[in-house]
């Protein structure tokens, strides 16, 4: 399973695309963050915060993961090696279990050199120093979780296609769906006393919860049951059919 953990990981940084995927995530939120005159804007804001940051991240999420994702399962069919993958002495829930810590990894690559934002608003807030902490690793603690949900959304999509454009599209849809759709039926006002319930099945309203700087067991329970929902139809999909 380490071994293709690590040619996961190989294949991704010697591919161009790791480093589009990469730069274009660090442009945006440095774009948005600190150029573009937007309520984004931190230098715009009264107090020293990165609200904006992780307010902005899980839009960018929403295309950097599934580019990420994309060629899990499709390339391997697109190219016939997927049958190959199939006859390692790999269980199949070892063969997804390296992908997706894969990715995951990738992703915190990512995240790493955003902490430059952290350093610069610690340093250039006055009083000097005045940053809270705490919520902002509670923050950090919320977008591995998002990324975590986006990623097994991403690798089902990408098992399901043996087209990575295709595999790219539908992630980005079901990602934003999770993220947003159930907030939008709530908005709607249409189930009456379920309302409520419909909301607490997306994402956003538990991403919320955590990125406050409190970290709600019942939040952690949604992020870990809906990666390993998407995980589970990924095994189930890729069992049924014979390569």
């Amino acid at each position: 399973m380490f071994a293709l953990y690590k040619k996961e990981i190989a294949a991704f940084l010697n591919s161009l695309i790791a480093y589009l995927v990469i730069g274009a995530f660090l442009l945006i939120n440095g774009l948005f963050l600190w150029v573009f005159p937007t309520e984004f804007n931190i230098l715009n804001f009264a107090y020293s915060s990165l609200d904006s940051f992780f307010s902005l991240a899980p839009t960018v999420f929403l295309f950097l993961i599934p580019a990420i994702t994309m060629r899990m399962f499709a390339e391997e069919k697109k190219t016939g090696t997927i049958e190959l993958l199939f006859t390692r002495p790999l269980s199949d829930w070892q063969i997804i279990g390296a992908k997706y810590w894969a990715a995951f990894s990738l992703v915190v690559l990512s995240l790493i050199p955003s902490l430059i934002y952290v350093l610069s608003v610690y340093w250039l807030s006055f009083p000097y120093g005045n940053l809270d902490l705490g919520v902002v690793w509670g923050s950090y603690l919320g977008l591995l979780f998002l990324a975590a949900a986006f990623i097994s959304i991403g690798i089902f999509a990408s098992a399901i296609s043996d087209n990575q454009i295709v595999a790219f599209v539908i992630g980005i849809l079901l990602s934003a769906f999770a993220f947003l759709g159930f907030e939008i039926i709530y908005a709607l006002d249409i189930f009456g006393s379920f309302d409520l319930f419909v909301r607490l099945l997306g994402i956003q309203v538990h991403y919320l919860s955590i990125q406050r700087g409190v970290v709600d067991l019942r939040d952690v329970v949604y992020f870990i049951s809906l990666s390993a929902l998407f995980l589970l139809f990924t095994h189930t999909f890729l069992s049924s059919r014979k390569w």
